[in-house]
């Protein structure tokens, strides 16, 4: 009974791993797509990946054409620095997310300054002096 023994290369990659690959791969893609056109003018890319993308974004409605064109873009996607691609959709969500959260800073004060009214200005004022102006101005409320 002689059975063949093989041997495993180190170096090899199995196939579980490549289809894991090919799948994380995907999903860059799909978030590459999900990008509008400023974002995408800052993502590193050869012009097959962009002409792939605008592709996808035009069979957005049609389900099965845009799941193969995702899995497209997946491989082409095998040629690129996907590093450098996913580092920078990550600086595109963060300063999605700093936005917010500047945002929402900025509709809590205006409700403080609404409710509190002189005394939160006062505040300001003493925390950012550069709100002051050497002109002062002055609101007139229109007569009737």
């Amino acid at each position: 009974m002689n059975k063949k023994v093989e041997v495993i290369d180190e170096e090899e990659i199995s196939k579980s791993q490549i289809k894991r690959e090919a799948e994380a791969l995907k999903l860059i893609g799909r978030e590459l797509v999900g990008l509008n056109k400023k974002q995408l003018a800052q993502i590193p890319g050869s012009e097959l990946l962009f002409h792939a993308i605008s592709v996808a974004h035009k069979i957005m409605d049609k389900h099965e054409a845009l799941r193969r064109q995702i899995q497209y873009i997946g491989k082409v996607l095998r040629n690129e620095d996907c590093d450098a691609i996913q580092a920078t959709i990550d600086k595109l969500n963060n300063k999605h997310q700093q936005l917010t959260h500047a945002t929402e800073r900025l509709e809590k004060l205006t409700e403080e300054l609404i409710t509190e009214g002189d005394s939160r200005i006062n505040e300001l004022l003493e925390d950012f002096p550069t709100l002051r102006t050497s002109k002062t101005t002055s609101i007139s409320t229109p007569s009737k």
